[in-house]
């Protein structure tokens, strides 16, 4: 079963990567929707859990975008390897792929990761649940990146718009940093009380295949919180229009992160710093060549998007390739408010690792 989903969700994929897709029926984006809800609610299974191991190991969780270019770049260039062998360590690398901070978190209280990509809102979910036991918290960040609300719907304006009729694909449900962005807008439109008032219209899908049914229309998804470069490719098309930009909520911010357990940290110190260095390096290899970064992003996913479309993404001064976070106390903070999470954030301090490469964080 888990075999059939995942090649359903293969075939999902090759439609969507595509800055110019074909227009998918309503009965293939049904199959899209449920293959991909199925597999992202298997995939903390499909990744096999495993004991505590010894240095010079690293098993690696990301998702799709190019939020994740520091870590294609960390692969492609063996930046890992490379740090580990300057402290005499061969460090075994495994790169793993997962859909919505749900299945991520999962894998990584399970033992089956070590390091986890994901959003600030589900670092967050993990760190108030773990909290005075596994201890997980923030370790890097993948830089700063404005998140999109599109539509096809040319009756929504603004969230307020959103009537039954509609649903608004999400990474993962009431977790995804975009789920969390969705009830800050909320928050901020009707009052804390209502936060969560659009979550009864929000549906966890990968964001392939979601921006394949926003582009080819015809199906009840009329919405999609998405990130570069599928926000991007969406909006090509004139029918698709932003309802909303995160920017507009925090200014500049590092929606996803990477984070790990107290443990890992603790007991594989050389592979964490070799981890560490490799972010670093990557940041401002990608930053100070983004061409090179985009082309790397390219083959280490294999995204059909239309190279001069990344390029003029990545490009964009909106984007900036960091491993140090950047403004996510605002949400930490709302979040407790409004009673999603139990452990009050003081400071940014709190829910990441006092490491040399965050320091400067926020």
């Amino acid at each position: 079963m888990i075999q059939a989903f995942a090649g359903r969700l293969r075939r999902a994929r090759s439609l969507s990567v595509s800055s110019t897709l074909s227009r998918p029926s309503r009965r293939l984006a049904g199959a899209v929707g449920t293959a991909a809800l199925s597999f992202s609610l298997l995939a903390g299974s499909v990744v096999a859990p495993s004991v505590a191991h010894a240095e010079g190991q690293i098993r690696i969780a990301e998702q799709f975008g190019i939020v994740y270019v520091l870590l294609n770049v960390v692969r492609e260039q063996k930046l890992i390897e490379k740090y580990g062998k300057q402290q005499g360590l061969e460090i075994k690398v495994d790169w793993t792929q997962l859909s919505g901070g749900s299945a991520v978190n999962d894998a990584l209280l399970s033992g089956s990761i070590d390091i986890a990509g994901a959003g600030v809102g589900p670092l967050l979910t993990i760190w108030d649940r773990t909290y005075g036991k596994q201890n997980v918290k923030g370790v890097a960040s993948l830089g700063n990146f404005p998140y999109y609300l599109v539509t096809n719907n040319p009756n929504v304006k603004t969230i307020a718009d959103f009537t039954e009729k509609d649903r608004i694909a999400v990474p993962a449900v009431g977790v995804s940093v975009q789920s969390r962005y969705l009830q800050y807008a909320a928050a901020k439109l009707w009052g804390d009380k209502e936060y969560n008032r659009l979550d009864k219209l929000t549906i966890a899908l990968p964001h392939p295949e979601a921006t394949s049914a926003i582009l080819a229309g015809g199906t009840e998804i009329t919405g999609h919180f998405a990130n570069p470069p599928f926000q991007n490719q969406e909006l090509e098309n004139p029918k698709v229009t932003r309802v909303l930009n995160t920017y507009d909520l925090f200014g500049p911010n590092s929606p996803t992160v990477l984070f790990a357990t107290e443990k890992f940290r603790k007991e594989n110190p050389k592979t964490y710093q070799a981890f560490q260095q490799a972010l670093t390096e990557a940041a401002t290899f990608a930053q100070n060549n983004k061409e090179a970064a985009a082309d790397i992003y390219l083959k280490v996913t294999g995204s059909k998007i239309d190279r001069t479309l990344l390029l003029k993404i990545i490009n964009s001064p909106e984007i900036e390739f960091s491993a140090v976070p950047k403004n996510t106390i605002q949400l930490a903070k709302f979040l407790h408010k409004v009673g999603a999470i139990k452990n009050e954030p003081k400071t940014w301090q709190d829910y990441f690792f006092q490491d040399d490469l965050t320091k400067a964080g926020s």
